[in-house]
């Protein structure tokens, strides 16, 4: 499937493709499918942190190579760096384009280099999206510690580079994304009218879920559940009507905990001052990507902000894209909403 080019992928009722399918190597997708949350760790940047000594650093043992961020040590995989792999993953899911971005560490936890990273991690991606343009486009990251470095890197990715979003980290340092120092950033993004996609960092809650190893599968999970409804009461989304923000995950657990934030808001007047309406009616305007692997959390999503603002994401390569598309099939949605939760939100939201 590797010697195929990316337009005979895209074309795929011709016969290049018959040992593919025979093989079960290709999975024919039943609409066209957008993978709008996929990361890869950039082998640039990885030596570039194994000179490091503080974290973020980059060391290897075992015949491993570990991405070490705060206190957390992860070890990589071979996917986890190999974009042929990526490719081949998205056939065998049936995946036509894929938002394709980093994980972690981001630029902002670089101090004076956080440019530099930035720009380094920026040009793989888009390289990656240029070489490989049927198949995958990039999502950017920032050096928010620098505001203006920021906006030069956005505009240059953007306008320059044609990527299409923003990856934006849950926390920045230790910082959350409401905090007034980082309002030019939603200024100029909604000017650019590219979409924000809320992306877990290294969680303020690392301590309180490093104990049963719930780091990912807690902390990142409050980490952006916090940062989101900081963002809501915040009055960032009054302020930016027409800001396009994501967030993963289904929303962590803020859909499940809203109607708190309602009666907190409303009734009791804690946190309200900066918002007109309540928190829930910030959320139903954001869109939701689909990464959890329990059919019953998608359906909630969808009831919540309505099938147009669902999109299919993998969270590859630590996740099998397959686990999630077989999630999302298994509600037994009607034909037109799987169609707009696997690609056709996608492609209004990243103008594709």
């Amino acid at each position: 499937m590797s010697d195929l080019s990316r337009r005979q992928f895209m074309q795929s009722q011709g016969a290049a493709l018959a040992p593919a399918i025979a093989s079960g190597a290709y999975v024919k997708p039943e609409h066209f499918t957008v993978d709008c949350q996929s990361h890869i760790f950039v082998p640039e940047l990885i030596a570039y942190m194994e000179k490091r000594k503080e974290p973020p650093y980059a060391y290897r043992r075992d015949g491993g190579t570990y991405v070490v961020v705060g206190e957390w040590h992860r070890r990589l995989r071979e996917r986890h760096t190999d974009i042929e792999a990526k490719l081949a993953d998205m056939d065998e899911a049936g995946i036509s384009l894929t938002a394709l971005s980093i994980n972690d560490p981001g630029p902002e936890l670089f101090g004076a280099d956080g440019p530099h990273v930035a720009r380094m991690v920026n040009d793989y991606i888009s390289e990656l999206a240029t070489m490989h343009s049927d198949r995958l486009f990039g999502l950017i990251v920032l050096p928010l510690q620098d505001m203006d470095a920021a906006l030069r890197e956005l505009d240059r990715c953007v306008t320059g580079k044609g990527m299409k979003g923003v990856l934006l980290y849950s926390n920045l340092d230790g910082s959350f994304p409401d905090e007034d120092r980082y309002r030019p950033l939603f200024e100029h993004v909604q000017r650019l009218d590219v979409p924000v996609l809320l992306h877990p960092a290294y969680p303020v809650t690392y301590d309180a879920t490093v104990g049963r190893n719930l780091v990912a599968g807690l902390g990142l999970m409050f980490d952006t559940t916090i940062a989101l409804a900081r963002l809501i009461l915040s009055g960032i989304l009054d302020e930016y009507p027409d800001l396009k923000l994501v967030c993963p995950h289904v929303g962590g657990t803020l859909p499940y905990l809203i109607g708190r934030l309602d009666h907190q808001t409303q009734v009791l007047k804690r946190g309200a001052e900066n918002i007109t309406k309540p928190p829930s009616e910030y959320l139903r305007n954001i869109y939701l990507d689909a990464v959890s692997p329990i059919p019953m959390a998608i359906q909630y999503g969808i009831d919540y902000v309505g099938a147009e603002r669902m999109l299919y994401s993998s969270d590859h390569p630590w996740v099998d894209p397959k686990v999630i598309a077989d999630c999302v099939r298994s509600l037994d949605l009607p034909d037109e909403d799987q169609a707009r939760i696997f690609g056709g939100n996608a492609k209004r939201l990243f103008r594709l």
